[in-house]
């Protein structure tokens, strides 16, 4: 059996990071996996890119060639939206390899056209990573739900006209996949739910297979070791916060916690806590966290984010709408305890005081609450150890997701 991922990074971001990582599980698993990319920065022989300058030079230009349609509306907001117009040669190549079948992953920044989708003529199996697929262009709504129906008038856009671009997108999708037979996978309990709502969707087969990790590597190192390499003091109480543009996306919620850490700040416990970020340097005017805050930068390998996760007592991800982040997996397989709202995939990996807290959605008093009772807890209920580790092991390790993406490859095939 041969599959080929499609994914626009085989190492940016987290799609690129679950994407690669089952990729990795299934060659280990004797499967034929390629993975067929528009920017590859990895050595991998199996994953295809970009070989030579006039084709790198070509795929830095595509993303800002998607881009120029949202451009037209002034009022928009700091969101990524994509809008998948940029000409591709993606059904040569498929062509080419002959897979048996052709697994889409995060396909954005102009790598696939809308449009190309039904030139494919091989089975299909689409993970989602976010909800652009069944949208107008936004990747994740903000609770708009406009997606259930045809989109326009898009809030995202900042318009208030019904045939915008997000209904000539949504439009495009409609005419272009009514006919394409595929499953269509959700990492998640809520993205699946979306899905199922959407217009789009409604009418496909849609399973649930959580993200894996490769436990080998995500895994609990002795606390004052992992201390030590970050240089972090001994005795303080570490909070973290952690995800790509952790400074400038709305949506990953750094003004909720900002007010919940200021209310922290004004407890007794808050003369113990030091603040940490990574996902971004420190901004030339840094917002005031009402503790000390240090930010760590972009973290490109496992072993540090390993590192990291184990060296701090509580991980944070307030963010205001989420599918099933890789950051709050691994801080748990790395038995760190973690804070979230009860939104979106959150649910799924946090089982309220027995992994972490789920704060009320979006209630920062709620969300500094269930950071103070991490804290000032060992453990759920006066148990002994905290569950994260034995959550993961349970649902989100890689050989789970792989065998269960080879029953559906060997389903279609």
């Amino acid at each position: 059996m041969r599959v080929l991922h499609l994914n626009t990074h085989d190492a940016n971001g987290g799609a690129a990071r679950a994407a690669y990582r089952l990729h990795l599980g299934l060659r280990d698993a004797g499967v034929d996996s390629q993975f067929l990319v528009q920017s590859k920065t990895s050595d991998d022989p199996c994953v295809l890119g970009p070989t030579t300058a006039p084709q790198k030079v070509w795929a830095k230009i595509r993303p800002r060639l998607d881009a120029m349609p949202v451009r037209f509306y002034p009022n928009r907001e700091n969101v990524i939206y994509s809008s998948a117009i940029v000409p591709d040669r993606i059904v040569k190549k498929v062509n080419a390899l002959a897979p048996n079948v052709v697994h889409l992953h995060w396909v954005l920044g102009g790598f696939l056209r809308i449009e190309t989708l039904k030139k494919i003529k091989r089975p299909i199996i689409w993970t989602l990573h976010d909800m652009w697929p069944f949208t107008g262009g936004c990747h994740y709504d903000e609770d708009c739900g406009r997606y259930r129906d045809s989109c326009g008038q898009c809030p995202a856009l900042g318009s208030s006209r019904s045939h915008d671009i997000s209904r000539w997108i949504w439009t495009r999708k409609a005419h272009s996949w009514s006919g394409v037979e595929m499953i269509v996978v959700a990492p998640s309990r809520w993205l699946a739910a979306c899905a199922k709502e959407s217009a789009l969707f409604r009418r496909h087969r849609i399973e649930i297979i959580p993200n894996g990790l490769d436990l080998d590597r995500f895994k609990p190192i002795d606390k004052v070791l992992a201390r030590a390499l970050w240089s972090m003091p001994p005795h303080k109480r570490l909070i973290l916060f952690g995800a790509m543009n952790a400074g400038t996306d709305e949506r990953k919620g750094l003004d909720a916690l900002r007010r919940a850490l200021t209310k922290i700040a004004a407890m007794t416990i808050g003369k113990e806590c030091i603040v940490c970020v990574f996902g971004a340097s420190r901004p030339t005017q840094s917002p005031d966290l009402g503790l000390e805050t240090r930010y760590l930068g972009v973290l490109h390998d496992d072993v540090s984010l390993a590192s990291l996760y184990s060296a701090v007592d509580v991980f944070v991800a307030p963010a205001r709408q989420d599918n099933l982040p890789n950051t709050v997996m691994e801080a748990l397989a790395c038995g760190t305890p973690c804070v979230a709202f009860d939104i979106g995939g959150m649910p799924d990996m946090i089982e309220h005081q027995r992994t972490g807290y789920l704060a009320k959605p979006f209630d920062s008093n709620d969300l500094a609450n269930g950071i103070e009772w991490v804290l000032q807890s060992r453990g759920p209920s006066g148990s002994p150890a905290w569950q994260t580790r034995e959550k993961v092991e349970a649902e989100f390790s890689i050989q789970r997701m792989t065998n269960r993406y080879m029953s559906l490859y060997e389903e279609v095939q």
